[in-house]
């Protein structure tokens, strides 16, 4: 009886954790009609319906929500313990895949990872450039980098780098041209390079904060949009409007005197960017040295 439950409660812990019993099923190399079986004779069992399935997607029911709250820290208990023997046996191994923005890859992924993967040579890591909310399951990744205001509940968050801030920029010859906004509400008057965010596909409406905290939401316009944000600098760099971008990315440029910014007022600092992963993140030892060299020190 003890066996029996426990490759139900595993199945169960499986379907919950992917919200399908088709993704659910490939995980655990299972036919889906076989799954589907073993979760209605565990429900029978405990006389509890535990998910509530729809057309669309599977779900725990407050009954499944209560038994996974324990089940899953029991599990993650086992597999870490398992994964620590087997780490044991030799040098860390595997492949990490890496969801995030192109901004955060170049400037805090792959520094960090790269003298990582000469020294793990059986260590590989996959980097999955996306603008979107990645849903890390739908994407088979195992963790995804965000803002830290923007990492979803139930995610275990890792700072990995410094405070942020969005500033508004533009090069010395637009200025010379068409003159500095005084209030973000202005920018509806000026040339501006877009951003499409492709998890929906609008433009990004240009965030600012005025002195009492309030937050200033503009649309912009102008001629050139882009889709990831490094050709948005460099068209700003070429004087074909004002940018808002990471000032850490801007900065070299700004240095140089190549941008200034403007607004700087109006742009308030924020948390930077965390890893994301989720709770039952299965160990890995390539996943352990992963986090340990984009743990934010200092």
């Amino acid at each position: 009886m003890l066996r029996e439950n426990i490759q139900d409660l595993i199945a169960l812990a499986a379907v919950a954790e992917e919200r399908s019993f088709t993704r659910a099923a490939a995980r655990l190399n299972v036919s889906q009609s076989a799954l589907s079986h073993t979760i209605k004779a565990l429900e029978q069992r405990l006389g509890l319906r535990l998910l509530t399935r729809t057309t669309r997607s599977v779900a725990p029911t407050l009954e499944g929500e209560d038994l996974l709250a324990t089940l899953n820290p029991c599990f993650a208990k086992i597999e870490s313990r398992l994964q620590a023997l087997n780490d044991s046996q030799g040098p860390p191994s595997g492949t990490v895949r890496i969801a995030g923005v192109e901004y955060a890859i170049e400037s805090l992924l792959w520094p960090k990872l790269s003298p990582i993967l000469k020294q793990y040579p059986d260590v590989k890591v996959e980097f999955v450039m996306d603008y979107g909310y990645t849903d890390l399951a739908e994407a088979q990744c195992d963790a995804g980098v965000r803002y830290g205001d923007q990492v979803s509940e139930g995610m275990i968050a890792m700072r990995i780098g410094p405070d942020e801030r969005m500033v508004c920029v533009g090069a010395p010859s637009y200025f010379e041209t068409y003159g500095t906004p005084d209030t973000p509400h202005h920018l509806v008057n000026h040339q501006c390079i877009n951003l499409r965010l492709s998890n929906h596909g609008a433009l990004y409406a240009w965030e600012f904060e005025d002195t009492d905290g309030n937050e200033i939401r503009v649309k912009v316009q102008g001629q050139a949009i882009f889709n990831t944000i490094n050709p948005v600098l460099r068209a700003a760099k070429d004087g074909h409007g004002l940018a808002l971008v990471p000032e850490r990315l801007a900065q070299e440029l700004l240095d140089k005197k190549g941008l200034r910014i403007c607004l700087g007022d109006y742009s308030p600092h924020f948390p930077g960017f965390h890893l994301y992963y989720p709770s039952r993140q299965r160990p890995s030892s390539a996943f352990g040295v992963v986090l340990d060299a984009l743990r934010e020190r200092g």
